[in-house]
């Protein structure tokens, strides 16, 4: 083969070889046209089902044997650096997701925007940066999400252009194809860590203070119902996953997500995901078939990732029928918001009740409500923690227990502020006191602050 002949002298020396994480800033033409041949003839000439059930070490050595006795055969030289760019890059189309690999390998990316097959963007330290990364064309892209979503049983196309799937590592995937989409393929990727945050960690970014982290900790040992409200990339995932280690590791937990994200590193604790429908559009398992089906299975506490309607009214009767100490999230910009969208989620489950009842049947399940928020210089923070009670004429109120402080703009963009306490002694100190749980009220003091009230009626 002529064509991929080529003499070493041309590129001098063999240099060590760049690891794969290097390989999306290498675009090497002939390298990629060396790829895609042997891709040809390794999905021609092997069973990449076996290949793919090796452990990487072994199935990386199984594809350099190959294609090294491919190369003898087509009497092909190139040096060793490019060599070892080619395996990467042949392992990376024939049995991962291409362009993709290197993205997922570094740990300081935390999100990946595809707008296209041209423009692919990563989130590093809460800041978008455009990479040099660019897929062949819409088809080569289109393959990608293909092999994403395909093992979970769904699918993508002009008839169903919208897919939401995972990753085996728990990162969540977003995928939008034509006619919906304008720009060609749009892909979302929010990674997880391997190794998932703890309020520790969390508390150490500067997402809240120390008695901050004690007083949540606290309200969920003491199984008190507990809403976390956020936008798009808040960190309501991430927290609810850290604050979750608190509950006592004798209790049974269910987990319920639309895609499963939530991994929870204790005994007894089972996960559930609900199901989109088929091609001929049955056999869909909602979020709200879930959480009814999860009151059958012995729970001590129910985790519903996300809450976006009916499901609500399930999850909101099942803390109100002996399941304390449940916990979810709800996308909402303030509590008073969240406890609008909750009351507009009841509402969406059909049941024909005057406002008031509703409002009373949320304030009778929900106790706490945990704002966090992105701010404008990337950091995630918890802006308020707050409890729900009925107030003297049966009112809903929401009094602020903690709050984020905003006082201004660093020289770098940075945010200015600091965590307080507003001034208000929770009324849950006395339950927090039934489970063993001991709480100084000097702890909500807010000192010299000047004082005002802290009661918001919904």
């Amino acid at each position: 083969m002529a064509l991929f002949r080529r003499k070493e002298e041309k590129h001098g020396a063999a240099v060590e070889a760049p690891r794969p994480a290097a390989a999306p800033a290498c675009h090497n033409p002939y390298i990629d046209e060396l790829a895609e041949h042997y891709k040809s003839r390794l999905l021609r000439e092997t069973n990449l089902e076996r290949l793919t059930s090796l452990a990487p070490g072994e199935m990386r050595l199984a594809i350099e044997r190959m294609v090294s006795q491919y190369m003898s055969e087509e009497k092909v030289v190139i040096p060793r650096s490019e060599k070892e760019l080619l395996l990467t890059r042949l392992i990376n189309e024939s049995v991962g997701l291409g362009p993709l690999e290197p993205l997922l390998a570094d740990p300081e990316i935390t999100e990946i925007s595809i707008n296209g097959h041209a423009e692919v963007y990563v989130e590093k330290g809460g800041r978008l940066e455009l990479t040099d990364l660019k897929f062949r064309d819409e088809e080569h892209l289109r393959h990608i999400v293909d092999r994403i979503v395909a093992p979970l049983g769904r699918r993508i196309d002009e008839s169903s252009p919208m897919v939401d799937a995972r990753l085996k590592d728990g990162s969540r995937v977003n995928a939008v194809i034509p006619p919906i989409s304008l720009n060609g393929t749009l892909v979302s990727i929010r990674k997880f860590r391997k190794e998932p945050y703890s309020m520790d960690d969390l508390m150490r970014f500067g997402s809240f203070d120390e008695a901050m982290c004690r007083f949540l900790q606290a309200v969920v040992e003491a199984k008190m119902n507990v809403l976390i409200s956020g936008g798009t990339g808040s960190g309501k995932t991430t927290l609810l996953n850290a604050v979750s280690h608190s509950i006592p590791p004798f209790e049974r937990v269910i987990t319920i997500e639309d895609s499963a994200e939530l991994r929870l590193d204790r005994p007894n604790c089972i996960g559930l995901e609900a199901r989109p429908p088929n091609m001929e559009g049955k056999g869909e398992i909602t979020i709200r078939h879930l959480v009814k089906n999860s009151l059958r299975m012995r729970p001590d506490r129910i985790i519903v990732g996300e809450v976006r309607g009916a499901e609500a009214f399930d999850m909101l009767q099942a803390m109100n029928t002996g399941h304390e100490g449940s916990l979810t999230t709800v996308h909402a910009n303030s509590p008073q918001d969240a406890f609008t969208r909750l009351e507009g989620m009841v509402v969406m489950a059909g049941l024909d009740l005057p406002s008031a009842v509703i409002r009373e049947y949320i304030v009778s399940a929900l106790d706490v409500i945990v704002q966090v928020t992105r701010l404008s210089d990337g950091t995630r923070k918890m802006v308020s923690i707050s409890e729900v009670f009925a107030g003297p004429g049966k009112e809903v109120e929401v009094a602020e227990i903690f709050r984020f402080q905003r006082i201004g703009m660093g020289k770098n963009g940075e945010v200015l502020g600091y965590f307080t306490p507003t001034g208000k002694i929770p009324r849950c100190l006395e339950r927090l006191k039934m489970f063993g749980i001991e709480m100084d009220e000097s702890m909500f003091s807010r000192g010299a602050a000047e004082a005002h009230e802290h009661l918001h009626p919904v």
